[in-house]
């Protein structure tokens, strides 16, 4: 898991991905501007105060998500995936897995279908636990849990699905519940780093990739592939 992790993340930044970072960064930054904007007018919206304190309400709620901002990558991370997924995955299984069948891009109402309801239930958590920072310590709890328990779900079912039908994947995940879980806390650790945890779309799929490769090797009783040496390009 740990080695995953590693080859993962170095390959993250590797020539054949960096484009794809690159683009996922820029439209990663754009829906976050976009979603604290809207949130921003949620929340000058809701309280009407007179001049200057609604000035004042304005400028707070702005520094407030700014500093929150973290709590907000895991949403965007969840709706950038959706864009990028198969692109990521298709150039991990074809350096590190060549004498395997690629997989098979999900259809495109489908890939739409789970990218907005996963999108929805992450807003959801993370601002709830956003809203948490009142109790020290509870929020950083709930945050590292729910983005690890949600994310490794997302990411490790989007990889299975290339190669298998939802409910078997989704099957194979809740049969490897806790290691799935147990690597989504490496997701969550990336996701709580500011400006690194923009990476979290490219860096997810790479791990999640491979973690899907291995379980699904070790399933078959076969010996689990290891993915030390992509091949060059």
């Amino acid at each position: 898991m740990l080695e995953a992790a590693i080859q993962a993340f170095g390959e993250t930044f590797s020539p054949p991905l960096r484009k794809i970072l690159l683009k996922s960064l820029g439209l990663a930054l754009l829906l976050l501007i976009v979603l604290g904007m809207v949130l921003q007018g949620v929340i000058t919206h809701l309280v009407t105060l007179p001049y200057p304190f609604d000035t004042a309400l304005a400028i707070v709620a702005a520094l407030g998500l700014i500093a929150g901002a973290v709590y907000l990558v895991p949403p965007i991370t969840s709706l950038v995936a959706s864009l990028f997924f198969d692109d990521i995955a298709e150039q991990v299984e074809r350096r590190n897995f060549p004498n395997d069948a690629p997989g098979k891009a999900l259809p495109i109402a489908t890939s739409t279908m789970l990218s907005i309801r996963f999108f929805g239930l992450v807003l959801l958590v993370n601002l709830c636990a956003l809203l948490l920072l009142i109790v020290p310590g509870v929020n950083i709890g709930v945050f590292f849990v729910a983005n690890a328990y949600l994310l490794s779900r997302e990411f490790f079912e989007l990889a299975a699905m290339r190669f298998r039908p939802i409910e078997e994947a989704r099957a194979l995940r809740k049969r490897h519940s806790l290691r799935v879980f147990l690597c989504g806390l490496f997701l969550a650790c990336v996701v709580f780093v500011p400006i690194l945890n923009l990476i979290t779309p490219v860096f997810a799929t790479a791990f999640m990739v491979r973690m899907h490769k291995k379980i699904s090797a070790e399933a078959a009783g076969r010996p689990a592939i290891r993915a030390s040496a992509p091949v060059p390009d």
